[in-house]
């Protein structure tokens, strides 16, 4: 396969509410740094830069994005808006909140449901919105409710700042608690592969039954999570690939995909090639067998677990 030739389209399109996005998207976690947040090296402004348009020219028009991800240097909020404003009218940028870092980097005190405001105009400033598409707030431990702060963020959206709504690191009862108090349009929750987790499972399920969108995060990244892509390939994984001249991880965003006709993929990177890549798997098509292949030890881990 030639992933120089092959545009986001080929995944297939979904909805975020009344918003169509190509189901293989792009993720801005790894635009600032060879490593998410405070780890690793900056990146290189222009290649930065690059990788954002040449996602465009590949067809992506949906990108995953916060305030707080940032780098020593680099805010890929910023990046997004110099490299990309004027955005193109099809262009779908879904941003989160709840978490804090400071300015030196750290996590700061997560947001309480009247900071929320605060978390929302500053991710209009930095990419130069007047509305934001989507906005997801992302559950914080140490709450075991989600209604105070989702609510917070269902009048930011009646008040016209945010279009739609959405969900992060949650679990069942938490997608009805904001059901009960706004529409959701997705759901975001780490999921992968080599990951089992019958919790998130059961979410990918109910979100399939109410056409609402499941964004996993860390498809390819696994167990390495914000540090970067997994090198602890499956050996089916790798034989698969074989079978399709692919990559490892092009196989698991393929998995990824199969999974729902409402799951999206969002894999990060600061660099061309992989981004490329990224955009490829979504024309992969696995077989049955591939699938049950792929999935076996994930299964056995479950039955285990």
């Amino acid at each position: 396969m030639s992933s120089q030739t092959i545009t986001a389209d080929a995944a297939g399109t979904w909805k975020l509410g009344d918003l169509p996005v190509h189901r293989l998207g792009y993720g801005a976690m790894r635009l600032t740094g060879s490593a998410a947040f405070h780890h690793g090296t900056p990146s290189d402004r222009e290649r930065s830069h690059a990788v954002l348009r040449k996602a465009i020219e590949l067809g992506v028009n949906h990108i995953d994005t916060a305030a707080f991800y940032f780098s020593s240097l680099r805010s890929a909020n910023e990046l997004i808006n110099t490299a990309l404003g004027p955005y193109p009218d099809d262009l779908v940028i879904v941003t989160k909140v709840g978490p804090y870092r400071t300015y030196d980097g750290e996590w700061g005190t997560s947001a309480r449901p009247e900071d929320l405001r605060g978390h929302v105009e500053e991710n209009l400033r930095q990419l130069g919105r007047d509305h934001l598409d989507v906005v997801n707030l992302r559950r914080m431990p140490m709450y075991d409710s989600i209604a105070e702060h989702f609510g917070a963020l269902a009048e930011l959206r009646e008040a016209g700042l945010i279009r739609h709504l959405g969900i992060s690191a949650v679990e069942p009862r938490h997608l009805a608690e904001a059901q009960g108090i706004a529409p959701v349009v997705c759901v975001q929750n780490r999921y992968a592969l080599d990951r089992s987790d019958p919790v998130t499972d059961e979410l990918l399920r109910i979100c399939g039954e109410q056409g609402i969108a499941f964004v996993p995060f860390y498809a390819v990244a696994g167990e390495s999570g914000e540090h970067g892509a997994t090198t602890a390939h499956d050996e089916e994984v790798r034989a698969v690939a074989r079978d399709h001249g692919a990559s490892p991880a092009q196989i698991r965003l393929a998995w990824t995909l199969h999974q729902g006709p409402h799951v999206l993929a969002i894999p990060g990177t600061g660099n061309l090639d992989h981004l490329a890549e990224n955009v490829a798997a979504g024309a992969i098509r696995l077989t049955d067998e591939e699938l049950d292949r792929l999935g076996a030890p994930r299964q056995r881990a479950g039955a285990t677990g």
